[in-house]
């Protein structure tokens, strides 16, 4: 039987930070508090707070998530360093907002805390993560030691699979390849059924086509040690219906470049509320 995950503090707790609290609660998590405005209760031994100022000042946890609105966070991080400025050498701060530089948080934790130097981990996970699914990137500043390493992916592994990235500007990438990655699954689940619909097939049927193709084709390609463009060969007969529609899809015009272009803008918006 694993360890029981250590104490946290999660400020925020919508579709996102809700996830993770579930996950963590499965697991066996040490009695934790959560801001949340929205949540009206918890199981014993954790406890929903409405504000910073309801934290229990002798509540020290092993790691603090930030699970707010990007816009939200700064005010949230300068408040809660001015409340409890112990915190910023003995807690990891685990950012799963976009856009937001470790640099940047940590500036907010020392306008109250000048001679901090606070762990900061920024964790990038995606939708699935709600059903234990998820895909995480993470990276870590230069501050994090071996074990606030090791205990943020073991949080984020509760919700599906991770990766460190190096560099942090990566996370970038890392946004708009998974981050956003399951928004472009779902809008081709969703031109698949409008095209079934526009070649006669009912709505019903054509929703349940495009639903279990599109998570059969990704349960497939999650359980292969193939790659993808292997397991899109085997599928494709030459002469045949599949290599007929591959033509029109692999055409320098389409695919190829569109997939590059989307993943580009998202990689640069990524980037843009970055600075």
């Amino acid at each position: 039987m694993s360890e029981p995950l250590p104490s946290l503090l999660l400020i925020g707790c919508g579709q996102m930070g809700g996830a993770l609290l579930d996950a963590w609660m499965e697991k066996g998590l040490a009695p934790s508090v959560i801001v949340d405005r929205h949540r009206n209760s918890l199981p014993a031994p954790h406890r929903v707070v409405r504000s910073l100022a309801e934290i229990p000042a002798d509540f020290t946890p092993a790691a603090i998530i930030l699970a707010v609105k990007p816009q939200k966070a700064m005010p949230v991080i300068e408040e809660l360093a001015a409340r409890r400025p112990d915190l910023a050498s003995v807690s990891v701060f685990v950012s799963v907002m976009a856009g937001l530089t470790t640099a940047s948080m940590a500036d907010a934790v020392r306008k109250n805390v000048p001679a901090a130097s606070p762990a900061m981990v920024r964790a990038m996970p995606n939708t699935p993560s709600a059903i234990g699914r998820g895909m995480t990137g993470l990276y870590a500043a230069p501050d994090v030691n071996d074990a606030q390493k090791s205990l943020c992916n073991t949080l984020l592994s509760s919700v599906g699979a991770t990766v460190w990235v190096d560099e942090e500007d990566q996370i970038n990438a890392v946004t708009a390849i998974s981050g956003s990655g399951p928004a472009y699954v779902f809008l081709f689940a969703e031109l698949l059924e409008e095209a079934g619909v526009k070649l006669g097939l009912p709505q019903d049927v054509a929703r349940l086509l495009a639903r279990k193709t599109t998570s059969g084709a990704g349960e497939l390609l999650d359980h292969s040690s193939e790659d993808a463009a292997v397991l899109r060969h085997n599928v494709t007969s030459p002469g045949g219906t599949t290599a007929a529609a591959l033509a029109v899809l692999r055409a320098p015009e389409n695919w190829p470049s569109d997939i590059l272009e989307a993943v580009t803008a998202a990689f640069k918006r990524a980037r843009e509320l970055a600075s």
